[in-house]
């Protein structure tokens, strides 16, 4: 993504508006337009500001790999949580990972009895980056389509507890954690 693309999504995640950010520069609104549309980049201290406000990387800041396209279609695919995190259990309420946004993708080559589709979420945003923790596994899209669904569900109401339902039974096998369907 672009600098201004990942100013707008680090903005986005942290709840806070062009206007809010633009005060806390001590510039215009204008500016921030200006930036997240790509027309330009903010001076280094003001970079450096943005960083420490928006608690992400310069390095995340600058990143450009994936193109527009991809973010587009990405975010029919995220839930941003709005100022406050999850709480997200796993199935069995063994795990619970508190997650400042979710998303679910596609694996691109499943190992052969492997749920094509993982639940992921954010967790914290660091130095290097976003951290990203698999929530769970899906058997197809609907499935994860209506569990995130759902997340977004509890959030509109002011839960901030979710408990897994529709993800597929896995187990991990080998040395490097591989996945499979866990037969009942």
């Amino acid at each position: 993504m672009s600098f201004g693309q990942n100013l707008k999504l680090a903005r986005k995640q942290k709840n806070i508006t062009q206007e809010q950010l633009a005060e806390l520069l001590g510039i215009s609104r204008q500016a921030v337009s200006k930036w997240e549309s790509g027309n330009g980049y903010p001076e280094i201290d003001k970079l450096i500001i943005i960083s420490k406000e928006l608690n992400v990387s310069l390095d995340y800041l600058m990143d450009r790999e994936p193109a527009a396209q991809e973010e587009k279609e990405d975010e029919k695919n995220v839930i941003y949580i709005p100022a406050e995190q999850i709480a997200i259990y796993n199935q069995d309420r063994s795990q619970v990972v508190r997650c400042l946004s979710v998303r679910y993708s596609k694996i691109l080559l499943p190992a052969k009895n492997e749920p094509p589709y993982i639940l992921q979420g954010v967790d914290h945003v660091g130095f290097f980056g976003a951290h990203t923790i698999i929530l769970g596994w899906y058997d197809d899209e609907e499935s994860v389509k209506k569990e995130l669904s759902e997340i977004s569900a509890s959030l509109e109401k002011g839960i901030h507890i979710y408990q897994l339902k529709y993800c597929a039974l896995v187990e991990f096998s080998k040395v490097f954690g591989r996945t499979r369907k866990r037969t009942k």
